[in-house]
């Protein structure tokens, strides 16, 4: 590796370390080899979230920013890289990760039309609307990082789908009263509005039994993808498998934590904590294909926000969605080869 690629990839390291939200890339559960490709991931998606949430701009100019980073994503895919410009070093990285994992560029396209979405959604009417955007917005990740992992396989990207939906989800119900604060509400009105809620009541600060009907609702739907993507955990080899086991029981913690406070996330915001860590470790370790982690309380993580592979409990940048075609594509179909055993152990 050169000198300026190695820059830019310190570059992306520095920037995923310093961020406030918990990364993976200082965790000693992802192999070593992936945390580099997986850094300039995050810091792609970490600075346009940024563009996207952080600040008072005004709507316009947050979409502007996006549509600049995302004419930057083409260029780089296609070997332009501006150097001198702001944050070029993120997409330095970026393109040699995109060479040498083959990473689909939709993926991370998807990623930023989905922060461009949360600039002008703010309430969702059903629960298949939520879950397009968790699938535009969330899934890319799992996918990016098996295939960093050197994973492409129908079976795992379904099973990470399920799982990296079910992580925002979670946390999208851990961080109802910040949401709120910011004029979002992802809980979905086909569900809050059959169970008796009232948006006057979060107005309120007031956990009603209607919201606490609606989110027992939202979090059993949830429960049920973690436990459709579990195998996801066990389809992987080396550390990364422990690094998803991880992610996995921190997830379905969250959900434990916030059934044992009845949902009241006004009185206090269900987190994980480091006594949890002790927990998280004999889980990953006792893990069993068909129960879990094997040590009660139906799982357990360590980390905030859900313990995830990013920010927002499932992603590499916060909440991010996407859809469109505004740029190179997955080249299609890879042969089956040693890249499909998960070599990056």
């Amino acid at each position: 590796m050169n000198p300026e690629l190695a820059g830019a990839y310190a570059y992306c390291e520095r920037l995923a370390r310093s961020h406030y939200e918990n990364f993976p890339v200082a965790s000693h559960l992802l192999p070593a080899g992936m945390r580099p490709h997986v850094a300039a991931v995050y810091a792609f998606a970490r600075l346009a979230d940024d563009m996207a949430d952080e600040g008072n701009r005004p709507d316009a100019d947050r979409l502007a920013d996006l549509g600049a980073w995302d004419a930057c994503l083409n260029a780089a895919a296609l070997g332009a890289v501006q150097r001198g410009e702001q944050h070029a070093e993120v997409f330095l990285a970026l393109r040699h990760s995109i060479e040498e994992c083959r990473l689909p560029v939709q993926l991370l396209h998807d990623l930023i039309s989905a922060f461009a979405q949360d600039v002008t959604v703010k309430r969702y009417a059903t629960w298949d609307d939520l879950l397009d955007y968790c699938r535009r917005s969330a899934n890319p990740v799992g996918r990016l990082v098996l295939r960093i992992a050197g994973y492409d396989r129908p079976e795992l990207d379904a099973a990470s789908d399920a799982v990296c939906t079910a992580l925002q989800l979670t946390n999208f119900w851990q961080d109802l009263e910040i949401d709120w604060a910011k004029g979002r509400l992802y809980v979905p009105a086909s569900i809050w509005q059959p169970a008796g809620a009232l948006e006057s009541d979060l107005d309120a600060r007031t956990m009603t039994p209607g919201w606490r009907r609606a989110l027992a609702d939202a979090a059993a739907r949830t429960r049920a993808l973690f436990d459709r993507g579990r195998s996801v955990c066990d389809g992987v080899d080396g550390r990364l498998r422990f690094e998803l086991r991880a992610t996995w029981l921190g997830g379905t913690r969250i959900l434990d934590k916030l059934e044992a406070a009845n949902f009241d996330v006004w009185a206090h915001r269900p987190r994980l904590t480091r006594g949890d860590a002790p927990r998280i470790l004999w889980g990953t370790l006792a893990w069993s294909r068909d129960r879990g982690s094997g040590i009660g309380d139906r799982g357990s993580g360590i980390g905030d926000r859900g313990s995830g592979i990013g920010d927002r409990g499932s992603g590499i940048g916060d909440r991010g969605s996407g859809i469109g075609d505004r740029g190179p594509r997955d080249p299609g179909p890879r042969d089956p080869g040693p890249r499909d055993r998960g070599t990056r152990d």
